[in-house]
């Protein structure tokens, strides 16, 4: 046999021994392959809650079987059945690794929060390990699916056959679950983690109620909230402009800041400053996408929503609403609209040697350009800097070599190359590089002789750094570990700002043990700057009850 026709054998003999199939049988083998073979997790917490009664998991599994063939069977029609069915194979490959590896749960926000991020954030989850997983368990199989022939059935053979499967899987699913209604709706109810866990149904349905979250808002009318705020009477008698520095974190949990009696130095810079560390503190969410724009919002947790968020102002609108200049100048993913109606400055990618030798900048980048604006403010300025600061996996980018103080430290996205111990010293060298940054720019103002200034630092969210399993963040609130939802918040008052605005700091260093929220931040800035409008709730205020005399003006 020549080269040539053994060349054309291979092709023949994969023709001849190609499967035929009909759209209802391809559906059914692939609902079985991805709930049983990318659904580890799933497994492993319904083995757990079902530990007693391993016959209720094996009906639920039945039923949820087929549930899932009846909602793949809108799919089950000749020329689109393949290219379906491979794509949710990839799906699941993709989610499955995220899910399994790293612990985290894609849901609607975990999805908004992939819709809103960069490459330059996003790239370093593309580890070989997450490649080789979806090569294996993704590629592969889809290809096999391609491969299938699949058989030639009339249009009216075709809408029966889905018809039926659906209804078919709809009654049997049913079925199954109100054979014991009581026990799987109980534990549904308690355990909303188990569905959260399943591949890939539960980063579908978070797809759907994002793109419905997202059409609600589009287009929708901007409400101005605060147009009453007015500087308070502290301004009368000042004969400098303020400067107030707001740095929004990013990633940095408080059980990690010595400040707030972590057993690592990860503060020594700011132990030297006067400054007051509110160790109670929960975020509004777990990932930066609701977390960031909820905490500059007037809502609380409770209240906010992504449509709230986006269609009414927030807080920096207020204070350009009161007379401030208000600047946002960004490290990280953008402001998500919080800064839509104020000046803003991305340093992401800027061109320089020291503090983006890679690409990426760190926060160091904020000094150089802090440097050359501060000489030009002539009128009350609010700035916020929004950090890139402990952002996974990278940690090892967050920081400059010089500064990776705890060792030996995690320096690939690939968590399982590394060992507990240098992931957590990866991610403290984060933390002191922020406590570093943060001192830098405290010293700094400081030396403002002509201005007013202050500084207020609070994280958007915390990490996971593999307790219980999980890594990073995002994880749905209800089941978030305090990891992630317990964030520090730093202040820090110029003797020129303390004594402008009399604000008495013992006073605000008796509430630093309070139980505090991203929901206080809104007021407490209104409040520290005396501005005076309706929409500040003095309960909310960090600092009401500690400016005295200012109190008497207020009420």
């Amino acid at each position: 046999m020549t080269p040539r026709q053994r060349d054309a054998a291979g092709p023949k003999l994969l023709r001849k021994y190609r499967p035929k199939m009909a759209p209802a049988a391809l559906t059914m083998i692939v609902a079985a392959v991805v709930i049983f073979g990318y659904n580890a997790t799933y497994w492993d917490k319904g083995t757990d809650i079902f530990a007693d009664s391993w016959g209720l998991l094996i009906v639920f599994n039945f039923a949820l079987y087929f549930l899932f063939v009846a909602f793949l069977s809108i799919f089950s029609f000749r020329h689109l059945v393949k290219p379906a069915m491979a794509g949710l194979l990839v799906l699941s490959a993709v989610t499955s690794y995220y899910m399994d590896a790293l612990g985290v749960i894609i849901d609607r926000e975990m999805i908004q929060n992939v819709a809103t991020t960069t490459m330059t954030e996003s790239k370093h989850l593309f580890t070989p390990g997450f490649v080789l997983h979806v090569a294996l368990f993704g590629i592969m199989p889809a290809a096999v699916v391609l491969w299938v022939k699949i058989k030639r059935v009339s249009w009216v053979g075709t809408l029966g056959a889905t018809a039926g499967l659906m209804v078919l899987g709809i009654a049997l699913g049913a079925g199954l679950l109100m054979s014991n209604y009581k026990a799987y709706s109980s534990i549904l109810r308690e355990r909303k983690d188990f569905m959260s866990s399943f591949q890939p149904g539960a980063p579908i349905v978070g797809a759907v109620r994002y793109a419905k979250m997202i059409t609600r808002a589009k287009n929708a009318p901007i409400a101005p909230i605060g147009t009453d705020a007015k500087k308070g009477p502290s301004y009368a008698r000042l004969n400098k402009p303020v400067l107030t520095i707001i740095v929004a974190g990013e990633t940095a949990r408080a059980q990690n800041f010595s400040l707030n009696g972590y057993g690592v130095p990860t503060n020594p810079e700011l132990a030297k400053q006067p400054v007051i560390s509110f160790s109670d503190v929960d975020s509004c969410g777990t990932a930066t996408a609701v977390s960031l724009p909820c905490m500059f919002s007037k809502y609380g947790r409770s209240e906010y929503s992504f449509v709230r968020g986006t269609t009414t102002e927030n807080v920096l609108d207020v204070l350009n609403h009161a007379g401030f200049h208000v600047e946002w100048w960004d490290n990280n993913t953008g402001s998500k609209a919080i800064a839509a109606r104020v000046l803003t400055r991305s340093f992401t990618n800027t061109k320089n040697e020291e503090f983006c030798p890679a690409g990426e900048c760190t926060d160091g980048i904020f000094k150089q350009y802090l440097e050359e604006f501060v000489p030009s403010i002539t009128e009350d300025t609010v700035l916020v800097l929004h950090q890139i600061g402990s952002h996974g996996p990278t940690y090892h980018l967050r920081y400059p070599p010089g500064f990776e103080k705890f060792s030996p430290a995690c320096r690939t996205a690939e968590f399982k190359n590394c060992t507990q111990e240098e992931i957590t010293n990866a991610y403290n060298n984060t933390i002191a590089y922020t406590d570093h940054i943060l001192s830098e720019i405290i010293e700094f103002l400081a030396a403002q002789d002509g201005l007013i200034t202050s500084l207020l630092y609070v994280s958007d969210h915390g990490e996971s750094l593999g307790e219980n399993g999980i890594y990073l963040h995002g994880s749905p609130y209800f089941m978030a570990p305090e990891f992630q939802t317990k964030v520090p918040m730093i202040m820090w008052l110029s003797d020129q700002f303390k004594a402008a605005f009399e604000v008495d700091t013992g006073c605000v260093a008796g509430k630093a043990k309070d139980a505090l929220s991203h929901e206080n931040l809104f007021h407490s800035i209104l409040g520290l700057l005396d501005v005076k409008t309706v929409e500040r709730q003095p309960a909310l205020d960090v600092f009401d009850g500690c400016q005295p005399a200012l109190q008497v003006v207020r009420k």
